[in-house]
């Protein structure tokens, strides 16, 4: 999300920082490229207008034209506005109540609020330790319920069994009644949908609210519908009341307008953004990291976050007592690039480090994607449980069959165990070095020097 957005303002304050000295005129300049770059990323126009003046309000004062680094200045500026229009501060799932909590999830039909649904229980499970129960109250859609159940048994979360014929408040009622019993701590309700805003589907949502009085409503909108996501949110926001918004498909929208739009138009914060297809993309949202990664800073705690969420303790400790004894082999390499997709992929991972959204056309070049990831692991998943513990014994005809076996070609294999030596090596040095040692070489592992080219 955002990739546009920031490589049009990059280039803004790329021709600001040549100038050196600015002058009234200059910032002028700059922010028309500005408001340029914000319409292009369909964002709503009122927001462009007031963010533009905001901006320009503090730009053109003595203290940044005199400045030693105006250029930084200005920037700094703009990522200021930025927070405060995306919310300034993050806002988090508001469910201190007496369990069961019930959470509300509202929205369009294919705004993806079923799978999201699972998303969230899966979070809140896994990162919070809560009994989670899920609850489908849509009745209209074909397998609705069903679709939710089968995502329930993927994500490892109870759902509430299905009996048909009762309404969505009836379905509501029943959930908080049998949460309570069970001893469930949160109960999330996934609403029914429709293709436009109409009012069947509020008064039904609104019925629900008034039966259960769930302590969040989440409204879930799709990122790629722009413009339309914002008139959405503000629908329901003045006859429900939504207490947060959860953007789904971030991954696939490179502008981002609605994200920027929808704070300021509705006020309502934005709590979570889905990040991709599996159970486990969905993420805080953050304005302060998001501000940062529009401009091209990175987000360097999340990327620490992420990496702390997916990498297990117990692993982490075995791999350092490996390294401690000079053990670097083929497997503990296949576990750092699970972690590597499992952390996102190279894209997930590149949007997280500063400056690399300029380097994307070199990033390209060089072919850094999954695929390459894929490729590798399953080099090394055709390789015999000895072969990658014993890289010293894969001679020719090993290779050839792990080459055939994999679907990858001999000179594939044979750069991966050049990769493997090399790193095997460093981790060797750096072992050797103690824990100070150790620690420098874990940061750095994976990155750009673990992936062959």
């Amino acid at each position: 999300m955002f990739e546009s957005l920031s490589a049009r303002l990059g280039q803004v304050f790329d021709g600001l920082r040549k100038r050196g000295a600015l002058t009234e005129s200059h910032v002028d300049e700059a922010l028309r490229e500005v408001r340029a770059a914000l319409l292009e990323a369909d964002v709503a126009l009122p927001v462009v207008k007031d963010f533009i003046a905001a901006v320009r309000e503090r730009a053109v004062g003595q203290e940044v034209i005199r400045s030693v680094s105006p250029a930084q200045m200005v920037i700094k500026i703009v990522h200021d506005r930025l927070i405060e229009v995306l919310g300034a501060e993050s806002a988090g799932l508001q469910l201190a109540a007496v369990p069961p909590v019930p959470v509300l999830l509202v929205g369009l039909q294919g705004s993806g609020k079923t799978t999201t649904t699972a998303k969230l229980a899966r979070r809140l499970s896994g990162r919070d330790h809560k009994q989670v129960l899920m609850a489908s109250l849509d009745v209209h859609r074909p397998a609705a319920q069903e679709q939710l159940r089968v995502l329930g048994e993927q994500a490892g979360i109870a759902t509430l069994p299905i009996v048909p014929g009762q309404t969505p408040v009836d379905i509501a009622r029943r959930a908080i009644d049998s949460a309570r019993l069970r001893g469930i701590d949160i109960v999330l309700l996934d609403t029914a949908g429709r293709l436009t805003v109409d009012e069947a589907m509020m008064s039904e949502a609104a019925a629900v609210k008034a039966a259960v009085h769930p302590a969040e409503i989440l409204l879930v909108a799709d990122a790629l519908t722009g413009q339309d996501a914002v008139a959405t949110a503000t629908a329901f926001h003045e006859r429900l009341g939504v207490t947060g918004i959860v953007l789904t498909r971030t991954d696939g929208d490179g502008r981002g307008g609605a994200a920027l739009s929808m704070r300021a138009v509705t006020g309502c914060p934005i709590k979570l953004l889905g990040t991709g297809e599996g159970v486990d993309a969905l993420e805080a949202f953050h304005p302060d990291r998001v501000a940062s990664r529009i401009l091209g800073m990175g987000d360097v705690v999340g990327l620490v976050e992420k990496a702390a969420e997916t990498a297990e303790a117990e692993d982490a400790e075995k791999l350092e007592a490996r390294l401690r004894s000079g053990v670097f082999d083929l497997q503990d390499y296949a576990d750092q690039l699970g972690q590597m997709r499992r952390m996102g992929g190279m894209e997930g991972l590149m949007g997280m480090l500063p400056g690399v959204g300029k380097m994307k056309k070199q990033l390209a070049n060089a072919n850094l994607d999954d695929t390459l990831l894929s490729r590798q692991q399953a080099i090394i998943s055709s390789m015999t449980r000895q072969e990658r513990r014993k890289a010293k014994i894969l001679n020719g005809s090993r290779r050839r069959r792990i080459a055939a076996g994999s679907g990858t070609t001999v000179q594939e294999v044979n750069r991966l165990l050049k990769q493997h030596r090399q790193m095997a090596d460093m981790m060797k040095k750096m072992g050797k070095l103690g824990k100070k040692g150790l620690a420098r070489a874990l940061s750095g592992m994976p990155g750009l020097n673990g992936i062959p080219r």
